[in-house]
């Protein structure tokens, strides 16, 4: 399946987002995610089972008792729990969801594709976010430049 940019567009344009497998280490992938979300303007809940508080923020232990609700997330899961995840997003209402990859497989994984398109779910599947934020820094303009030379880069409409 290749992303559409519609997707990614509208996706980006919801500010406030969940962030499921936001980590509690300051150091791991998620939270530099988080804080360049931040740092746009997005309202980002982190989503973490442990709960607790990360980067400054309220952490929910699952989607379904982010309150108020979210309307989209990121997933930054293993994929092995990715599908559960989404299924998790649809019954809180969640219907746009965004499964991360930045290198290896990330959270994507067949199943919670196949989860999204049963249960109505708008996915952007397999691709980082920071790609397509304004002003992406050196590393995420030149992951965007070689998936577009690949051929690999969101479908325009």
């Amino acid at each position: 399946m290749r992303n559409r940019m519609e997707d990614v567009n509208e996706f980006l344009s919801h500010r406030r987002v969940a962030l499921v497998g936001a980590s509690h280490d300051d150091k791991d992938f998620s939270r530099m995610v988080m804080r360049e979300l931040i740092d746009r303007g997005y309202d980002v809940v982190p989503v973490n089972p442990g709960g607790g508080v990360i980067e400054g923020r309220v952490a929910y232990a699952e989607v379904g008792a982010i309150d108020p609700p979210v309307e989209a997330a990121i997933v930054m899961t293993p994929p092995q729990v990715t599908e559960q995840i989404v299924r998790a997003c649809a019954a809180a209402g969640i219907q746009r969801v965004w499964l991360h990859r930045g290198v290896g497989q990330g959270a994507v994984s067949a199943p919670a594709v196949q989860a999204c398109q049963e249960l109505g779910i708008r996915v952007v599947a397999g691709e980082c976010p920071l790609m397509f934020l304004p002003d992406a820094g050196f590393v995420h303009r030149l992951h965007r430049f070689t998936k577009k030379i690949a051929g690999s880069y969101p479908a325009r409409a």
